[in-house]
């Protein structure tokens, strides 16, 4: 008996994206985005274009690269929205819009202020707009989980008849248990007159921790699209996560009649791409992709995987780009063994430039720690494509001393806009003086609202991962360094923080050239 397809669409690049703090450059969409497609993810959310300038760029900068994917953009049920989105997805091989207006009493007359009637009206008049732009349209009656099924019922068969090809049902709050909301998509199915002439589809979010169970409810009541993000990054408690939905229904094919066209073993590959650019860490238990999910330290569970993996082992960690074999490399590794071991981990590079500089980066590493492993690796390419933008400041010189009983003391030069400048600072540690050193010179009057690290790999000479979320103005920028010195990793990170609010100032008004 043959399965349905069940499609993947990830909103990583929109939904993840409004995560507070998680923002990301046009450039950094393109790179998730050209990982999501090798992983065959069949639609890409890639932003919301009214949003902004730079979300409408980013999205056209995705449209243009991405051709095996379908590349959607978002739009509230108004004729400026479905313009600028339909203008975005313009150069798209195939191009989505996905427009919405909220159905629930609550969001209807405390939000919008509109009668049923008027929200019935826009809807049918929002997906008639998204016609001029694409066949491919996609509608979401938002807060559909707390909305009235008979009115959903409505909505949804009017925009049906409209041309509406995709009807997505948000659990918008994240309020339904998994037997409710799997009802509910039945429900709609049967009860929708039209249904067959479009696929359903869900977006769930994890207020109560159950986006996934809900989502998986949902698919075992008929609905054949699910909305995700890779590492279940999203506003609030964030989104379901994408790797677990695929994971569930590709290991329980025996209650699923369904199955994705997802290459899984990208999983790993997305997951830490995603988690470098956003500065969001995964959680070591994390399902799927933690560090943690597929180890086993209890004796017991040793001895039955040492015997059958399969004892406390349901899926392998092949399938979603672990491997077990240890590949060891150091300062004595070659360009050829370098780039053999990069294509095993599905990273590509966009030119022979870009491998040269992350080649002269691992043998920079190589230096200073003994085994280079794959997710050393993975942190060079985030580290590189970090570096690679325009830079007003970087880093020429550091110096810190740090003494028990003594205030610590960090002695800094930048190069700010071709000048080096120098500056010393005291702080309450090192980290601390460093940035203070930092504002000394650039005076800019950011407020650090995070700072997070993170270890690479095990070891004393492990590299360390550090981001920081800086404020500005209301504006939130995140900053990312690597080093096996986290002094060095840290100060990397603010830098590029500070390159990255630059970079924005001078986007949005190009007169302006620094700080």
């Amino acid at each position: 008996m043959s399965k349905d397809k069940l499609i993947i669409f990830d909103t990583t690049l929109r939904d993840g994206e409004q995560s507070p703090g998680a923002s990301m450059t046009a450039d950094e969409k393109v790179r998730i985005a050209k990982a999501l497609e090798q992983m065959r993810v069949d639609v890409i959310e890639a932003g919301f274009p009214i949003a902004s300038n730079g979300d409408f760029e980013a999205v056209k900068a995705v449209a243009k690269v991405i051709k095996d994917s379908t590349v959607c953009a978002l739009a509230r049920a108004k004729q400026i929205d479905i313009d600028r989105a339909g203008e975005a997805i313009k150069p798209a091989n195939s191009g989505r819009i996905h427009t919405f207006i909220a159905t629930s009493p609550i969001h209807m007359s405390q939000k919008l202020r509109l009668s049923p009637d008027q929200v019935l009206e826009q809807a049918v008049a929002a997906v008639r707009m998204a016609k001029k732009y694409t066949t491919d349209i996609e509608f979401s009656p938002e807060d559909a989980g707390r909305s009235d099924p008979d009115f959903l019922c409505r909505v949804i068969e009017a925009v049906i008849r409209e041309g509406a090809t995709t009807i997505n049902i948000p659990d918008t709050v994240g309020y339904n248990i998994p037997y409710q909301f799997g009802a509910l998509i039945k429900d709609l199915l049967e009860r929708v007159p039209n249904a067959e002439k479009a696929i359903f589809s869900v977006h769930c979010h994890n207020d109560l921790g159950l986006a996934v169970a809900n989502s998986l409810s949902a698919v075992l009541n008929g609905a054949r699209q699910v909305e995700c993000t890779i590492n279940g990054l999203g506003e609030r408690a964030g989104n379901a996560a994408l790797e677990e939905i695929v994971m569930a229904v590709r290991t329980r094919q025996d209650v699923f009649n369904c199955d994705t066209n997802l290459d899984t073993t990208q999983i790993m590959n997305c997951s830490r791409l995603v988690s470098g650019i956003t500065g969001f860490a995964v959680q070591p238990n994390k399902a799927i992709v933690g560090a943690n999910a597929f180890a086993h330290e209890s004796g017991i569970h040793q001895d039955g995987v040492l015997k059958s993996r399969e004892t406390y082992e349901i899926m392998r960690a092949q399938d979603v780009g672990l491997s077990t074999n240890k590949i060891v490399l150091g300062k004595h590794s070659g360009r050829n063994a370098f780039k053999t071991r990069m294509a095993e981990l599905n990273i590509a590079f966009d030119s022979e430039k870009e491998l040269n500089e992350v080649f002269a980066n691992f043998k920079t590493l190589a230096d200073k720690k003994h085994e280079i492993f794959d997710e050393d690796l993975q942190a060079l390419v985030t580290e590189t494509n970090t570096v690679q933008m325009n830079e007003s400041i970087k880093l020429v010189s550091l110096s810190v001393c740090s003494e028990t009983g003594e205030t610590p003391n960090a002695r800094i030069t930048l190069n700010v806009d071709g000048e080096e400048k120098q500056a010393q600072a005291k702080g309450s540690g090192p980290v601390d003086a460093s940035f203070q050193a930092i504002e000394k010179i650039t005076n800019s009057g950011v407020e650090l609202q995070l700072y997070s690290v993170n270890n690479i790999t095990t070891g004393t000479d492990s590299q360390g991962e550090v981001t920081v979320r800086l404020q500005l103005n209301g504006s939130i920028f995140n900053g990312h360094g690597a080093d096996t010195d986290i002094v060095i990793a840290s100060t990397k990170a603010y830098v590029n923080g500070l390159n990255k609010i630059i970079a924005n100032q001078k986007r949005t008004h190009p007169q302006m050239g620094g700080l």
